[in-house]
């Protein structure tokens, strides 16, 4: 058994541990171990953990108290933990929408494992689960389920995806791998052809596709992205630039991430790496004048080519 198991079931032990011995002040240790299935030694540990629990304050009228005389035990203060933990009908409703949101949501872990769990939520809220409340995920729903289709069908996809790096739109074949959510984000992870790579294709970003007759094949080579730490990460093989932004623009310290932040004065030196420096152009030239870039001078001078040819366009003669 895992500790996360471990901890989750010790949990649900102890929030039913205090009404229950409530109700029989003065019970063996030995036969409350036998009636909860632990051993003795462990529903002493329990015990013992219980004393330091309690309401927030957590002075000694706040706290769980007893009297383990010997091989017995009572409960003499509960601290509001008198009765088994109950689902209230708003609780158990909210439990239900969530549920039906995650079983809707793409690459949300084990599926059966969810539906399981939300059966048996509906089952204990009674009626109640019965209400009509349908759950669909707010944006791009019916591309997601079109696309969740296409990946169990298993055929490969003609994509017209929009690349955000590039700001150029590309068609593609890909050979689908999976669907997934990160950061609140979907994303189509496949064997793109065209790169001869794997790829994170973000579905907000896919402006069409078409569900190809051949089945998809990734090859052996296409390897699942790990995603523990979010879709981008940065490498030293990427373009590091650096940024002095002000007050406004700290935003990217907390969007993007970075390499290092120092405080100069009223600004902040932004350290970071970028995918490529045409994306970073635009992310500066569109923070204006709340970011200066100190290097590199590749992307200064990218920037500064694209000043001059924007004020070129104001000195249009006239007449």
């Amino acid at each position: 058994m895992t500790a996360p198991r471990q901890s989750v079931d010790r949990l649900g032990r102890l929030l039913n541990l205090v009404p229950y011995l409530l109700a029989r002040p003065g019970i063996l240790v030995a036969e409350a171990a036998a009636d909860l299935g632990v051993s003795e030694r462990q529903l002493r540990e329990d015990l013992e953990l219980l004393w330091v629990c309690g309401l927030p304050g957590y002075g000694p009228g706040d706290l769980i108290d007893m009297a383990l005389d010997g091989d017995r035990v009572t409960i003499s203060h509960d601290a509001g933990i008198d009765r088994p933990l109950r689902l209230t009908p708003d609780e158990a409703l909210a439990l239900v929408v969530a549920l039906r949101m995650l079983a809707e949501t793409p690459g949300a872990g084990n599926r059966d494992a969810i539906e399981r769990a939300l059966a048996k939520i509906e089952n204990a809220a009674g009626d109640l689960a019965g209400a009509p409340v349908a759950v669909r995920l707010p944006a791009n729903a019916e591309r997601l389920d079109r696309l969740r289709g296409a990946v169990d069908s298993g055929h490969a996809l003609h994509l017209t995806y929009y690349t955000a790096t590039r700001d150029e739109t590309t068609e593609r074949v890909v050979d689908p791998m999976r669907m997934l959510m990160v950061g609140g984000k979907a994303y189509l992870e496949a064997w793109c052809r065209r790169a001869e790579a794997t790829r994170m294709f973000r579905v907000d970003r896919i402006d069409d596709f078409t569900e190809l007759d051949e089945p998809a094949r990734p090859p052996v080579e296409a390897v699942r992205h790990d995603v523990s730490a979010g879709v981008f990460t940065p490498g030293a093989e990427l373009p590091l630039i650096t940024l002095r932004v002000g007050r406004g623009g700290r935003w990217i310290t907390e969007y993007y991430p970075v390499e290092e932040v120092r405080r100069t004065g009223d600004a902040w030196v932004v350290t970071m790496r970028v995918t490529d420096l045409g994306w970073a152009r635009r992310l500066v030239l569109g923070m204006g004048p709340d970011v200066t870039v100190l290097g590199p001078p590749e992307l200064i001078d990218r920037i500064r080519a694209q000043a001059t040819a924007a004020l070129d366009q104001y000195a249009t003669p006239t007449g």
